[in-house]
């Protein structure tokens, strides 16, 4: 359980990141939730945990704003004394064939996807390595490590999120800080629910267990690598696809 541990969920207002803050807080955890967009949706987030006899907080930010990144990190020290917990989840999509998209898409992608990820690694390591504990998780994806047509700057981003998970690992472990990275497949949220009918079909099709995942799934791996149970493994991508990617 994580009674008295300080978690902050960086893209928690929807999908997987929602659910992974009310996964960490059902444990016992007080969760950040960081939002860019929908405040509505995070005070939903918000008021469901606490509903549930949990503990959450706001904090607004889009995570590739260096600075912004910062001040957050120092607002929550200032707060709660302590920083246990970084799941890195934000992340955006703009899809497009690799001849075809733009400089801006790609760049964007990668500077929320990717760059986002170092900022807060960045700023939440120093305070970890003065407690001398913590535990990150990186949300990458299959695309990551398979590739997918239309998605070359997602790709990169997720790609890039294994390396740097691989990276900061080896630098933060001697003072007890693990970092891992999940590599989710395809999972029922409000970005794979617009795709067509044929395209969902396809895709499970490539899935050996038949079917997509749930939100739930991806936040039960990311509860058991920041538990106690996974203290001796650091540095690893643990799929959560159905076997999509082996």
């Amino acid at each position: 359980m994580l009674e008295g541990k300080v978690a902050l969920v960086t893209g928690a207002s929807r999908g997987i990141g929602s659910e992974i803050a009310k996964k960490l807080a059902s444990q016992g955890a007080a969760v950040i939730l960081n939002f860019n967009g929908s405040k509505e949706r995070a005070e939903e987030v918000k008021e469901e945990i606490e509903a549930s006899g949990g503990t959450a907080a706001l904090c607004q930010l889009d995570v590739s704003n260096y600075g912004a990144c910062e001040k957050c990190m120092q607002d929550i020290i200032r707060e709660y004394g302590h920083l246990d917990i970084l799941v890195n989840n934000a992340g955006i999509t703009k899809d497009g064939l690799l001849m075809k998209m733009s400089e801006e898409d790609f760049d964007r992608v990668i500077q929320i996807n990717l760059k986002g990820a170092f900022h807060t690694i960045r700023f939440a390591s120093r305070q970890m390595l003065k407690q001398k504990s913590g535990r990150i998780i990186n949300i990458s994806s299959v695309v990551g490590i398979a590739g997918n047509a239309g998605q070359a700057n997602y790709a990169a981003a997720k790609a890039g999120i294994i390396g740097l998970t691989k990276t900061a690992a080896k630098e933060l472990a001697s003072r007890g800080i693990t970092v891992n990275a999940i590599a989710p497949g395809f999972i029922d949220t409000d970005m794979t629910a617009g795709l067509p009918d044929k395209v969902k079909e396809a895709a499970a099709a490539q899935i050996p267990l038949g079917t997509f995942g749930k939100p739930a799934d991806v936040a039960a791996a990311v509860s058991f690598l920041v538990s106690e149970d996974a203290g001796y493994i650091t540095g690893q991508v643990l799929h959560v696809d159905g076997g999509m990617v082996m």
